[in-house]
């Protein structure tokens, strides 16, 4: 039986990655583990492309998190988010005003986002028994501005806050078992859904010389860190001090014994660049809050502050569904 979640990187690689072979000349990319978006040469600015599935959102969030995700890939490889194609599954329980919520939803979302809905598909099927969707991002990338790939003796910088996405998702969909923690908490955990967008942070980068960047998704900032070296063939060492964790997601993890360095993470930014120290002041001055949490060192094998920092398997947010 498989279990929940990404495929180990061993067998993603060895299952499916191995299959495919590169026969375009447009396409200046290939799949690989840490790799999220696709670059093809069209003529003109390079088109970069990522698609992602949102499988663990309730309706409530599903349009907006289906919107920001897969811009946020985007905008980590240094490209402008243009447009999504989006398809919506619904199971035959669902109903017609749920449908048309989560259209809403999306189309809030795109707008905050300053992207379009291109099109996509919208089905009832008994494959799914929760609503599910899974969208494709299309964005720009002026050829002069690719990201170099990240090199030993640069900064890790990681904007906001550890498990953005975990944190409002364990707050709208868990909340039954949530009665230890505070309703202010609460409040102040379900308020994060503003803040699941690095399009803004991710500019900035690029302006004070960002060479690699990866948005936190599942696996945490941890997760993050170790595909962020693989990605760019070195290791990474991470003093997890320098971690900002919330408040309100400390207590949800504690109440729900999760880890929230390994808490899907969407709505933080992780940036290599050779002067973590200006791009954190930079960020900060425009109200982001930032730090350098870590360094690119040489070898294969990462750190969390003095332990070998293993490869992300299963994401926190997953035991919830056990």
């Amino acid at each position: 039986m498989l279990r929940l979640g990404k495929l180990d990187n061993d067998d993603l690689e060895r299952l499916v990655l191995k299959k495919f072979h590169r026969v375009r000349p447009e396409s200046l990319s290939y799949p690989a583990i840490g790799q999220d978006c696709a670059i093809l040469d069209l003529g003109g600015d390079l088109a970069v492309l990522s698609c992602d599935p949102i499988t663990s959102a309730s309706i409530s969030h599903l349009g907006r998190l289906t919107v920001h995700v897969c811009c946020n890939d985007a905008a980590a490889a240094g490209a402008e988010p243009v447009g999504l194609l989006v398809t919506l599954l619904m199971p035959p329980s669902g109903t017609m005003e749920q449908i048309s919520r989560i259209a809403e939803d999306l189309s809030s979302a795109a707008q905050l986002a300053n992207v379009d809905i291109l099109g996509g598909h919208t089905e009832v099927t008994d494959a799914v028994f929760r609503a599910v969707t899974s969208a494709t991002v299309v964005a720009r990338q002026p050829r002069n501005r690719a990201l170099k790939g990240m090199r030993p003796g640069d900064d890790i910088v990681m904007t906001k806050w550890a498990a953005v996405e975990g944190t409002t998702i364990l707050a709208e969909d868990f909340v039954h078992r949530l009665y230890s923690v505070p309703a202010a908490l609460l409040s102040s955990a379900k308020a994060l859904s503003g803040q699941l967008s690095i399009v803004a942070e991710s500019k900035i980068a690029m302006q004070y010389g960002a060479t690699a960047m990866h948005d936190v998704t599942e696996g945490g900032v941890l997760g993050a860190a170790w595909e962020l070296g693989y990605a760019n063939s070195c290791a990474v060492r991470i003093d997890t001090n320098n971690i900002s964790v919330r408040e309100d997601t400390k207590a949800l993890c504690d109440a729900l014994h999760l880890d929230p360095l390994r808490l899907i993470g969407s709505g933080s930014l992780l940036v290599a660049c050779p002067d973590g120290k200006a791009l954190v002041s930079a960020l900060q001055s425009q109200g982001i809050p930032s730090a350098v949490i870590g360094q690119a060192i040489e070898g294969t094998i990462s750190f969390a502050d003095d332990a070998p920092l293993s490869e992300p398997h299963a994401d926190e947010l997953y035991k919830m569904y056990q």
